[in-house]
């Protein structure tokens, strides 16, 4: 299948004294240790505005007011895609939020005299259940897309990223980056290193996606890396040219199967993730577990809960995750964890919405 890629693509903006501090405030966001995706994303919400400010004549920092930031916020609201369909809540409020802290740090840095975004009234998000969740049956489905072919060592790195994926419910990134000395199978666990937040941790992986990724690993690793005249930087997942993925060919390639599958949703790696997270807590794992494996320092990001113990993790997973065992039967018979002041379901599946909207994956 031919790989076809999709970038936005928005008109230059020529260089204004707003896009200088901009840029500016970018640098301070890398200085202070915020990850190049955090400040990417920045630089694509900011730069939204940016370009409704030159439209509108707008070029100096003293030009933007409350009234002309409430101008903007309801250019949103009227605004529509190409599809005809407007921006959701969640969309507006992520365009927003970085306007807030960009505007608050030139106050700081004495650009501007007065925050002009202090007292803007973000839209409220609603809490939603997922409308595009597959079904365990469903994922099945999907699994049995790539074709399997011991001549086809593309065929079976594909069922090993979606076996992984599934089982893991690692983010896109996560996935790319995961390194050969990060799987620790004979343990059932793998290592994400620097995650969001720029913090390690343990996730669990069942027996199924370990069977799979052992075998890729074995047959079909080593003849993508096969010719090449670069070293091996022992990436686990490599294209057909034997490279790293990037995030966006990951989700094409993830999206790929998920439509060939015909379940009549769409989606991409993040909904795996989302479908994971779902399948756990509707088998009766704690959110507060799920939270845990999903890397989610807090479900409302203000606090960090108490760290759950490893082995404990790793038996919630095992009764509560539909594709831990090879064999189902053999999952264990855990009791549901005392720990009070549980989080919602609502509350988990509002943060995947969001982490979501943040990765403009789908």
């Amino acid at each position: 299948m031919a790989r076809v890629e999709k970038k936005r693509k928005r008109e230059a903006v020529p260089e204004t004294p707003l896009e200088v501090l901009m840029h500016e405030h970018l640098n301070a966001l890398q200085v202070r240790g915020y990850s190049e995706h955090t400040v990417k994303n920045r630089l694509v919400h900011i730069g939204y505005f940016l370009q409704w400010a030159y439209e509108h004549g707008l070029r100096e920092p003293i030009e933007i007011t409350r009234p002309v930031l409430e101008r903007y916020q309801r250019y949103l609201f009227y605004y529509r895609k190409k599809n005809g369909e407007p921006l959701t809540f969640r969309s507006q409020h992520a365009r927003l939020v970085p306007l807030r802290v960009w505007f608050k740090w030139m106050t700081r840095q004495n650009h501007i005299l007065h925050n002009p975004a202090s007292e803007i009234d973000l839209p409220r998000v609603g809490r939603t259940l997922p409308k595009n969740i597959l079904s365990p049956q469903e994922i099945e489905q999907v699994m049995m897309q790539p074709g399997i072919h011991p001549a086809d060592p593309l065929g079976l790195r594909d069922r090993a990223i979606l076996e992984v994926i599934y089982a893991t419910g690692l983010r896109r990134l996560e996935i790319v980056n995961l390194k050969l000395f990060d799987l620790q199978l004979d343990r059932g666990l793998i290592v994400v290193r620097q995650g969001k937040g720029k913090k390690d941790r343990y996730v669990p992986i069942g027996e199924r996606a370990t069977a799979w990724l052992q075998k890729y690993i074995a047959e079909a690793r080593s003849e993508l890396i096969a010719g090449l005249n670069v070293p091996d930087d022992f990436t686990v997942f490599l294209t057909a040219d034997g490279e790293p993925f990037s995030r966006d060919h990951l989700t094409w390639t993830v999206r790929q199967h998920i439509a060939a599958a015909q379940v009549g949703k769409i989606g991409a790696c993040h909904l795996l993730r989302h479908c994971m997270a779902t399948h756990m807590h509707e088998n009766g794992a704690d959110i507060r577990f799920i939270q845990q494996i999903l890397g989610h320092e807090d479900i409302k990001t203000t606090q960090i809960y108490t760290h759950v113990a490893l082995r404990a993790l790793q038996q919630v997973y095992a009764a509560t995750h539909p594709a831990a065992f090879l064999e189902k039967e053999k999952a264990p018979d855990v009791p549901a964890a005392e720990l009070p002041g549980d989080p919602t379901a609502e509350e988990l599946l509002t943060v995947l919405d969001r982490e979501a909207d943040e990765d403009h994956e789908d």
